[in-house]
């Protein structure tokens, strides 16, 4: 996997989205990724690496009005443990764009990374915020790679069938 001049996105490593006892949306993947995800950022130049955060913005009105009545328990502060960063990715925490959408790819991200860097993805949920993110950012330009086992799905069929939809975007996305 190319790491030199790469950055590493590690998208939504968070206690709502690692672990299915703290919310309905922990996957239970995780377990198993979350080791690969630390193994990737130790491998990475910490300056080259940015953690995104998922925390709920009701505000943002349209289909997210109906999507928090199906989710209510999602709507806590910024501060909630439910949106903090996993304990073993905490010390990878110098840069964080936090966003209440599912896609990352956004103005807070490129400030960092430019607008057609190559990055390199990993993270939770495969089948949500990682392609969310991935699409946007190879349509805007960017090189993307998809590091298959260091991504968690909802379940182990919604991040096979997201991971297979990613690599019909090559070569724009690689998945590896």
């Amino acid at each position: 996997m190319p790491v030199g001049e790469d950055w590493l996105v590690v998208i939504d490593a968070q206690a709502i989205f690692a672990s299915p006892s703290a919310s309905p949306w922990g996957s239970p993947l995780w377990e198993t990724v979350g080791p690969r995800v630390v193994e990737l950022a130790a491998a990475h130049d910490p300056a080259r690496i940015v953690l995104t955060r998922f925390v709920a913005d009701p505000s943002l009105g349209g289909s997210w009005g109906p999507y928090y009545e199906n989710w209510p328990f999602a709507l806590v502060s910024d501060a909630d443990p439910l949106y903090a960063v996993v304990p073993e990715l905490a010390a990878y925490c110098r840069q964080v764009v936090t966003a209440g959408t599912f896609g990352k790819w956004n103005a807070d991200l490129r400030a960092i990374v430019g607008d057609q860097p190559r990055i390199t993805l990993a993270g939770v949920a495969t089948d949500c915020c990682v392609i969310a993110t991935a699409l946007p950012a190879a349509d805007a330009g960017a090189t993307v790679t998809v590091v298959a086992d260091a991504c968690a799905g909802s379940t182990a069929e919604n991040h096979a069938q997201a991971i297979a939809a990613m690599a019909l975007f090559g070569p724009q996305i690689t998945i590896v």
